[in-house]
């Protein structure tokens, strides 16, 4: 294998053992159990040690499957990405539908799991697993019923899937703030709503902003904020549609 070759080494083109050299262990029980592990105990918690103690087995016998922890994150991404719903036929007339509905679903896994935007920001990671490949085909799929061109649908779905990802970071990290605040979320979001128009006042807009945030129902408000951010985007693609 050539340096170039090893330096793109990841847990999808590597082949795995087949059954007979594999242990009583298996992939799916290390990828499910690092699953439970990360929503329980965060992000910080996972490794190669703990899991094994979690599954009884030592880490020795976790490498038989896999190289790192990288290519246990690689597992345990594509894993997750395969909660996420499609539709399951593609009608032209539906797209902008099927597009809000794909992002809500990529929302509701992402907060089932907060510690996936953090995991998918992490550097050197390479996603080429089939549930990453069939939900960014399913965009593409979308986008092409849709009318648009190959290429659009290319930066459409980078731009979609940029918008998703960032969105769900900010509101994973603000839920594990809250969290571990010991407030409510209501609660938490009062007092920097507070802290924020005091140190906004010499901003007029800004401090505007934030006191339209205070009269809000936090919760209910994430939900409102991402689905009219996304329809924002939507509309940009619709306009370039009728162009």
């Amino acid at each position: 294998m050539t340096a170039k070759a090893e330096q793109f080494a990841t847990v999808w083109t590597r082949p795995q053992r087949t059954r007979r050299d594999t242990p009583a262990l298996n992939r799916e029980q290390i990828v499910a159990e690092a699953i439970a592990l990360l929503d329980s105990e965060g992000l910080e918690a996972l490794s190669m040690r703990k899991l094994g103690t979690r599954l009884n087995a030592g880490a020795t016998s976790l490498y038989t499957h896999v190289a790192n922890k990288e290519e246990l994150l690689e597992l345990v991404v594509d894993e997750v990405f395969g909660e996420i719903r499609l539709p399951e036929r593609l009608v032209a007339e539906n797209w902008r539908t099927d597009l809000m509905e794909f992002g809500r679903s990529m929302r509701a896994t992402m907060l089932r799991h907060v510690w996936m935007p953090a995991v998918l920001s992490t550097a050197g990671l390479v996603y080429l697993g089939p549930n990453v490949m069939r939900m960014t085909d399913g965009m593409l799929g979308i986008l092409e019923v849709a009318g648009f061109d190959a290429t659009t649908s290319d930066r459409a779905t980078n731009a979609i899937f940029a918008y998703l990802i960032g969105a769900t970071t900010t509101e994973t990290a603000m839920i594990t703030t809250v969290n571990r605040s010991g407030l409510g979320e209501q609660e938490w979001m009062e007092q920097i709503m507070t802290a924020s128009q005091r140190m906004s006042e010499p901003y007029p807009r800004l401090h505007r902003s934030y006191a339209r945030h205070r009269e809000l129902d936090s919760a209910r408000s994430r939900d409102e904020f991402f689905d009219t951010e996304l329809e924002l985007l939507i509309d940009g693609l619709e306009a370039r549609r009728a162009r």
